[in-house]
């Protein structure tokens, strides 16, 4: 049986659903557009959104790590609180959230995990439900087939806000998965519909994927005021030296 996760265990059962499926399918390509280009020693996934090797297999990273709250079915590699990660600080080169933010109630805490466990110029992915579009009406909606217990959504502008304060630089926003959220709707959406949906009606898509990466300051040394040369007042001492070198041409 599988033991209780950072999701809700009806979630896993949802995920493999015709609609469920055909989401991750769609996320799946979202991501490995996002991990394209992005190396290093380490790359995270915070909570086992479908398989456990669903994102991870196009991580370009050296080693993959996945870690949930509890044990279950497919195996994490590492069991811990996500808002108290087991990882040390500075150590990991990308981290990816899928949806675990929608499923939290307490996303700020996790994020600055992220921001603590993250290299300098780490990346970070994001993948969310939208608070608008076509499934923000999910519960006007009866028998919608859409993720259970998704109770925390977070608008996208609190969360470039959150990320921002903690120096986190947007790289840019995905959105994606253009479907009716009815679980009689047919298998997955084509690529040319995704890509017309992408391109004309954004605002209306299941999804958003949003990418940031971490801003390190650069501080410029600045020479402490009392290792500089005193400075003469008044130019007396030129006065002086001025005077000095008459009297040596005179003697001259």
């Amino acid at each position: 049986m599988q033991q209780s996760t950072h999701y809700p265990e009806s979630v896993q059962q949802w995920l493999t659903t015709r609609l469920g499926a055909a989401l991750v399918q769609a996320e799946s390509r979202v991501v490995e557009e996002a991990f394209d280009g992005i190396f290093g020693e380490q790359c995270l996934q915070l909570g086992m959104w479908g398989e456990a090797n669903t994102f991870l297999r196009h991580a370009r990273t050296q080693r993959k790590l996945l870690i949930e709250e509890a044990a279950c079915d497919g195996g994490p590699s590492a069991v811990g609180k996500l808002h108290r990660l087991p990882v040390a600080s500075d150590s990991v080169d990308c981290v990816l959230l899928p949806h675990v933010l929608d499923y939290s109630d307490r996303p700020h805490a996790i994020l600055r995990e992220v921001d603590r466990v993250l290299t300098s110029h780490g990346h970070l992915a994001i993948l969310g439900f939208k608070t608008g579009g076509l499934w923000g009406i999910r519960r006007m909606i009866p028998g919608a087939g859409l993720p259970p217990d998704a109770d925390n959504l977070l608008p996208e502008r609190r969360l470039r806000d959150w990320l921002e304060l903690l120096d986190l630089r947007i790289h840019g926003v995905t959105r994606f998965f253009f479907r009716w959220p009815l679980p009689g709707t047919r298998g997955a959406s084509s690529s040319k519909w995704e890509l017309r949906g992408q391109r004309w009606w954004p605002e209306f898509a299941a999804c958003y994927m949003l990418t940031a990466q971490k801003r390190v300051s650069t501080l410029t040394p600045v020479r402490p005021q009392w290792r500089s040369k005193p400075k003469v007042v008044a130019g007396l001492a030129e006065s002086s030296n001025r005077v000095a070198r008459i009297h040596i041409d005179q003697k001259s």
